[in-house]
């Protein structure tokens, strides 16, 4: 199981955004904007692509469903959807808040928030489901 798995499962402590099922949303504990969310789904794959078509619709639709919620909890002009990220063998994607591309600029330092902040971010995210 990787660690990806076991924060979904509950065995590894995490900022949880949204669930389902198939799915689940947390808040990038290295993230790059205020909002940094991780949308996953529980089955192990590594690779986006290698989800069927009607998997990878799920995914999308619980994606924007987030992605919405993000927008409403912390306005910005849009939310961008990054599938990258090699570092982790389980398909990802990464929802930032954006007012410009800069805000999507990987290599820049990463914000730190108290596990406080981060539960306010996360509950923020909930309440606009």
């Amino acid at each position: 199981m990787d660690i990806f798995s076991k924060i979904a499962a509950g065995e590894i402590p995490s900022y949880k955004c949204a669930e389902s099922e198939k799915f689940y949303a947390f808040l990038d504990i290295n993230p790059v904007a205020k909002g940094h969310t991780l949308v996953i789904p529980r089955r192990e794959v590594d690779y986006i692509f290698d989800m069927d078509d009607e998997e990878i619709a799920e995914y999308q639709v619980f994606a924007k469903k987030v992605a919405m919620a993000l927008k409403k909890a912390f306005p910005c002009r849009k939310v961008a959807q990054v599938v990258l990220g090699l570092e982790v063998p389980h398909a990802h994607i990464h929802l930032i808040p954006m007012n410009s591309e800069a805000d999507v600029d990987f290599r820049k330092d990463k914000l730190k928030f108290t596990e406080d902040e981060f539960n306010q971010i996360a509950e923020a995210i909930r309440n606009n489901l």
